[in-house]
Order: structure tokens, then C-alpha cells, then sequence
């Protein structure tokens, strides 16, 4: 499997606005739906990639431990269904649902939202502070299929703690990898 690297947005960046459907409860999700809680967590996932198979189930323990402490947190999945099926929305949902996830999942149909925050892997995680300026960017921890390393989530908790107490997330920060984000026709990105 090719294996794409995240950009690495640069920290203090402003949160994108988006204006998603949710695929579970087909209410539209907005950055303002989130605003007063201490952080943000923007997930690009999908349903096929391995990479994203390898750590779901942490996603969901992540939203289990997070969301009752007011971390706000929501996944997109910006891939292009007509080449790749097993994204569709209805993949999607019930992914999301075997996983009991307890944070929306929302469709990027144009993958205006991708774009906008430089997304390019799945999974690519973005956590923003109570004034939705990014101050994490990167990889969930150091586990990738096959490396036998533990799926714990290290990385992304410790910057999630950090917000939650109100601390400085460490600068030095790895770089999310995976599958690259599947652009539809004529609508890569220049990166």
C-alpha cells in the first residue's frame, strides 16, 4: 500500500468553517456547532483504508473518553465515492454505527473541506484550541499496520490533554500517514 504523508498545516492556523451532513442522523454539522468547547478535533477518515482500519477502534475510545470532557469532535470523509465505493455515505454510517462512534462522521461531498484544511491522508487529524487556532497536527501515535507497535492513541492524547488543561501542546509533532485522500477527476489539490 502507498503510504502519503499529512502536510502538516502550519500551527495557529484558523479552523476552516464547514457545513457537513452528518451520515447517522443526516443533520447538517457547522464549525459553530462546536463553539464554547475547549478544543476541536477534525478527523479525515474513510471507511477502506487500512490505515484507518488499523486505528478506528481507538478512534471510537478517543470519543468515548473525550467527548464527556467537552473535547468537540467530528470525522470527515472527503474520498470520492464513484471510484471508491466503500466510502460511500451509507458505508460510512454503518461503520460509524458498528463502532458506536459518539461524534458525528459527515460527508465531504465536493471536498471543498479537505481542501481547505490541506487534508491530503487517511486518517489526518487537526486539533484546535478554545479559540479554534490549530495547535496539533499530525499522527495519532506511532503504530502502522504491520509495525506491531500498540494502537494507543499517545500522540493525539497527550495534545488533547494539553488542551484540556490548558497547557502548550508540544511543538514537535510527526506527520499523520496513510492513504492518500481520493480526489475526484481533475480536483487534486495543489499542495
Amino acid at each position: 500500500m502507498a503510504s502519503k504523508y499529512s502536510v502538516m498545516l502550519p500551527l495557529g492556523t484558523p479552523a476552516p468553517p464547514f457545513s457537513l451532513t452528518d451520515v447517522v442522523l443526516g443533520r447538517i454539522v457547522t464549525l459553530d456547532d462546536f463553539s464554547g468547547q475547549p478544543g476541536l478535533l477534525v478527523m479525515f477518515i474513510c471507511n477502506h483504508c487500512p490505515y484507518v482500519i488499523h486505528v478506528r477502534k481507538t478512534l471510537a475510545k478517543i470519543g468515548k473518553d473525550y467527548v464527556p470532557k467537552d473535547i468537540g469532535i467530528v470525522a470527515i470523509s472527503s474520498n470520492d465515492v464513484n471510484n471508491y465505493p466503500d466510502d460511500s455515505p451509507e458505508k460510512l454510517k454503518a461503520m460509524a454505527e458498528s463502532l458506536k462512534f459518539n461524534f458525528p462522521v459527515c460527508y465531504d461531498e465536493t471536498q471543498e473541506v479537505a481542501k481547505a484544511y490541506r487534508a491530503v491522508c487517511t486518517p489526518d487529524f487537526f486539533l484546535f484550541d478554545k479559540e479554534r487556532r490549530l495547535v496539533y497536527r499530525g499522527q495519532l501515535d506511532d503504530s502502522r499496520p504491520g509495525n506491531n507497535k500498540p494502537v494507543d492513541g499517545a500522540s493525539l492524547r497527550s495534545a488533547i490533554g494539553a488542551v484540556l488543561t490548558g497547557h502548550t501542546v508540544a511543538v514537535k509533532q510527526k506527520p499523520s500517514v496513510g492513504c492518500s485522500i481520493k480526489w475526484k477527476p481533475d480536483n487534486e489539490p495543489d499542495t
